[in-house]
């Protein structure tokens, strides 16, 4: 009796912990999602360089040494602001030869034409011939012609004296300064005296591919409707941050470079605290946004031989299945065009792990894509 009791009480432990044991559910677990429909924008991005609305590489008319440099380096310049100084003697001299071949020329003029009216006076009463009478004439057209080619020498002296100060054609901001107060330059010089850069508006250009550009017209209907309807754009910088401003696509190539096949694009920036600068590298994003369609992400998808599959769970276990998606992706999701359905489970992650028939547990709570 009293072994009876002792096994029943070191049995009651064992029977205590069979049942209290939970009854695992059969099949692995794995993340899956259910296939929704649903709008998805897709960021499409291009390597950009970016230009200042206006960019001017400033070169000198006339030759000479540069005697004064009016601005510094990186400065913010006006229109019509002075920014170098060529040596004016030579040509404030050859000025005042111009103003004195023109005073001359004046001089010979009147002459001239008091021979020219005398020689008519005398005509008239027969003293002269009439060649002595056509040559005064054409003396004072002679002269006459020779006013005209000394006041034009005049304007050329002016303009030549005008050009010794370098101004700026537009508003912005200097670039570095590659000569010093005693170089020699002309206009003829490789490289500038220095480039103004108006930043008060940044232009990206970027290009995308022909079919790219095809996809565009026959969505929109043709490139200036394009221009206007595409979405505003971002910017991510050099430094790997995005710009604080959207941009908008404002020209478009209209043709295709035969080398790269592709089109060019432009999209202007705003820049108001002078971020961006001329010449600066960035990365545009350009969204596009499907309508009712099925988007994945990619990691629910596997390639074999150029086509892509997805790991559909079928009666609780995996099936291959292949699917055809939009040519085109933002790195992170795919648009697939057939091949799912709304209501599939599908593998969320670890495609290029799974294999065939591999058991799910389908009672775990699914995601929905979003």
């Amino acid at each position: 009796m009293k072994t009876s009791i002792y096994l029943m009480l070191c049995c009651l432990p064992i029977f205590a912990a069979c049942g209290g044991q939970k009854q695992e559910i059969p099949g692995e677990k794995y993340k899956t999602l259910t296939v929704t429909t649903g709008n998805q924008t897709l960021q499409s991005t291009y390597p950009a360089t970016l230009r200042g609305r206006q960019s001017v590489d400033i070169r000198p008319q006339v030759s000479g040494v540069i005697t004064k440099i009016c601005i510094n380096e990186g400065d913010i310049v006006r229109r019509g602001q002075v920014l170098f100084v060529i040596d004016q003697v030579p040509y404030k001299a050859a000025l005042e030869t111009a103003i004195a071949n023109v005073k001359s020329a004046e001089a010979k003029l009147q002459t001239a034409r008091l021979t020219a009216d005398s020689k008519e006076a005398l005509y008239k009463e027969k003293v002269v011939s009439d060649f002595d009478r056509q040559t005064a004439r054409n003396q004072l057209l002679e002269a006459e012609a020779a006013l005209a080619q000394a006041r034009a020498a005049e304007t050329n002296a002016r303009n030549d004296l005008s050009y010794t100060e370098v101004k700026s054609p537009v508003d912005g901001v200097a670039s570095m300064i590659p000569y010093r107060v005693g170089a020699l330059v002309n206009s003829s010089i490789t490289e500038p005296l220095v480039t103004v850069s108006d930043d008060a508006e940044i232009y990206a250009y970027f290009s995308m591919d022909e079919n790219q550009m095809i996809d565009l017209i026959q969505q929109y209907g043709s490139l200036e409707e394009a221009c206007q309807k595409m979405p505003a754009v971002s910017l991510q910088m050099s430094n790997g941050k995005p710009y604080k401003e959207e941009g908008r696509i404002d020209a478009i190539s209209g043709t295709v470079d035969e080398g790269t096949g592709k089109v060019s694009l432009r999209a202007v920036f705003g820049n108001e605290g002078h971020l961006l600068r001329n010449g600066g590298s960035g990365v545009i994003s350009v969204p596009t946004e499907y309508k009712n369609c099925i988007s994945i992400p990619q990691s629910a998808t596997y390639e074999l031989q150029n086509r892509v599959f997805v790991w559909k769970v079928v009666d609780g276990k995996t099936q291959s299945a292949p699917i055809t998606v939009y040519k085109y992706n933002d790195g992170q999701n795919h648009i697939v065009l057939s091949g799912l359905s709304e209501g599939d489970v599908i593998i969320a992650e670890g495609a290029g792990l799974m294999r065939e028939g591999i058991t799910v547990n389908t009672n775990l709570t699914s995601e929905s894509q979003k």
